[in-house]
C-alpha cells in the first residue's frame, strides 16, 4: 500500500507565509486551479483516479475544496486529525514576525504557546501512519503543510523534528511507500502539474 498526500492550494495566508493553523482560510483563484491541475494529473496515469484507494481530507475549507476539485470530494470522509497544526498564539504571524519577538525560535524545536504540542502533533502522525498501514489498499489524505510534514516524518520512523528537513509546496503531490520492505518517499513535494502556472 501507498499513502498519497496532498497539500491544499494556495490561500493569501500561505502566499503571504502567515502561519495557517485552524484559521479557516479560502482557497485563492490560483489555489483552486492548481487543485483542478493536481486532480486531472492523478485521474491520467499512472494512477487513473486511484480507483479502490480511501480518502480522508482534513474539515478545513482548504484542503476539503481541494479535495472536491481534485476530483475526490465524493469518495471522502472528513478527519479532524488531518486539521493543522494548532498554532495557538503565533495563528497568523510569519515566521520573521515570530522571531523578531523570539530569536532563535524554531518551530520544529520550540512549539507554540498556547497551542497544540508537538508531542500531540507527532501522536496524530503516528494515528495517520497507522491507519494508512492499516489495510491492503492505497489511502489518500488531503490536509496542509506542517502536518503532512510530520506525518512524512514518523512514515520513516523519525522523530517530527525531521519534518524540518522536508518542505511542501502548495498543491503539492507526495507519495509514501516502501523500499526493500521499509518505510520509504517515492515522491516528494512534487509541483509537475503546476509547471507553466504562475
Amino acid at each position: 500500500m501507498r499513502l498519497f498526500l496532498v497539500r491544499h492550494g494556495r490561500t493569501a495566508w500561505s502566499v503571504s507565509g502567515q502561519h495557517t493553523g485552524r484559521t479557516d482560510v479560502p482557497l485563492l483563484d490560483e489555489g483552486r486551479a492548481d487543485a483542478k491541475a493536481l486532480g486531472q494529473r492523478l485521474h491520467r496515469a499512472p494512477w487513473a483516479g486511484l480507483a479502490g484507494a480511501e480518502v480522508r481530507t482534513s474539515p478545513l475549507v482548504r484542503a476539503a475544496e481541494t479535495c472536491e476539485l481534485a476530483g475526490f470530494g465524493d469518495r471522502a470522509t472528513r478527519w479532524d486529525v488531518l486539521q493543522e497544526f494548532h498554532y495557538g498564539d503565533y495563528e497568523g504571524l510569519t515566521p520573521a514576525q515570530i522571531t523578531a519577538a523570539r530569536p532563535g525560535w524554531f518551530i520544529w524545536r520550540d512549539g507554540v504557546p498556547g497551542g497544540e504540542s508537538l508531542a500531540r502533533v507527532s501522536e496524530r502522525a503516528d494515528e495517520v501512519v497507522a491507519w494508512a498501514r492499516s489495510a491492503r489498499r492505497d489511502a489518500v489524505v488531503f490536509a496542509h503543510g506542517h502536518i503532512l510534514r510530520a506525518i512524512g516524518a514518523r512514515w520513516l520512523g523519525e522523530p517530527i523534528a525531521f519534518a524540518a528537513r522536508v518542505r511542501l509546496a502548495p498543491a503539492s503531490l507526495s507519495v509514501l511507500g516502501w523500499a526493500y520492505g521499509a518505510p520509504a518517499l517515492e515522491v516528494w513535494n512534487d509541483t509537475a502539474h503546476l509547471e507553466g502556472r504562475a
